[in-house]
């Protein structure tokens, strides 16, 4: 299966297996895309879920990662978003994840843990045994359940694990180790708001006279599940990788329209959007007290705002290409409409 287990069971050589192989997948597929040509930031924002991510957050769904595998998984992270979004080395963490539409890799692992136990709660014993483990007070379709006072659920692991009664707060810092199982179950404990039993997702019809809903119906009350989980983890992200106050763009897990343009041309944009770029209002790690004022018109500031919509020297080039657009806030059509976004390239 592809997990480096120790005799103690820790996930460390597990995760620094995983960032060895990512890191060596990154080292060769950045040859696709030189800093100023090559795929372009949509494509490369596919690649690194497709393949790149996979590799690197395998096992996340069963292993949660220490502080310190957690700082190694962070560093490779940043230079993929990094590479992708052609920020600058002094833009903020959080930024440079939201320019890149990826999240943060600790809120990434705890939206894996979600997806795997809706996988094990939606599905019969019969096709998956870990769905008969869950308690007997677990909200599910399914006949089959675990006696709380089994002592078959905790045969095998050491001495003071127990299981976790349904909808009981996990005690902060915790008291007592509890089933693996109960443990993940508690985090679909907000996506259980309106719902009476997890639905079942059926592999082959259900027997004549069961009391189960229709399995169309099912099926899609477990795909709004997984909608809710990815909200939650737009909202585990924005906690976790909070963005400073001046950058008002907030976090999407689908690539931005802008990525669709060159390489080059959008690894302009995206440093002005993260007001990290060579503006002259922009702040820069060389140079703590720079001139702010445009070298193009010498009137105002030059940021982001005044280069594309204000600024008099480019007066003819804005009348002709963004004659239309007022604002560069997050809500403005010029982020949506592809004409519009070829004219700001």
């Amino acid at each position: 299966m592809g997990y480096w287990f120790t005799p103690t069971l820790t996930a460390t050589h597990h995760v620094r297996h995983r960032l060895a192989l990512a890191q060596a997948i990154f080292s060769f597929v950045k040859r696709l895309s030189s800093p100023g040509a090559g795929v372009r930031p949509y494509l490369w924002h596919h690649n690194t879920h497709g393949f790149l991510l996979p590799i690197l957050s395998y096992g996340a769904d069963l292993l949660t990662p220490n502080s310190y595998a957690l700082r190694g998984m962070n560093s490779l992270w940043h230079r993929v978003q990094r590479w992708t979004t052609k920020n600058l080395f002094s833009t903020p963490p959080s930024i440079l994840s939201s320019e890149a539409c990826r999240p943060a890799i600790i809120s990434y692992c705890g939206y894996r843990k979600c997806l795997a136990i809706l996988r094990v709660a939606c599905t019969p014993p019969q096709s998956n045994l870990a769905a008969a483990r869950l308690l007997l007070s677990f909200p599910s379709l399914s006949a089959f359940w675990a006696q709380h006072s089994s002592r078959d659920l905790t045969r095998g692991l050491p001495c003071g694990y127990l299981p976790l009664e349904w909808r009981t707060n996990i005690p902060s810092p915790p008291l007592r180790k509890h089933l693996p199982v109960d443990a993940l179950a508690h985090l679909t404990l907000p996506l259980q708001d309106g719902l009476t039993r997890f639905p079942l997702v059926l592999h082959v019809p259900p027997p004549p006279g069961s009391n189960v809903p229709l399995p169309e119906l099912m099926k899609r009350t477990y795909q709004a599940l997984r909608a809710q989980a990815s909200n939650m983890l737009l909202q585990d992200w924005a906690a976790d990788a909070p963005t400073p106050t001046y950058y008002e763009y907030p976090p999407f897990l689908s690539p931005y329209p802008v990525m669709d343009l060159g390489k080059f041309v959008a690894g302009r944009i995206h440093p002005m959007r993260a007001a990290k770029s060579y503006l002259a209002s922009h702040p820069s790690w060389f140079n703590e007290n720079p001139d702010q004022t445009c070298p193009r018109c010498g009137i105002e500031p030059e940021s982001f705002q005044h280069a594309i919509l204000t600024c008099p020297a480019r007066t003819r080039a804005r009348n002709l290409l963004l004659k239309e657009v007022s604002s560069l806030g997050h809500e403005v059509i010029v982020w949506t409409e592809p004409h519009l976004i070829w004219a700001l390239g």
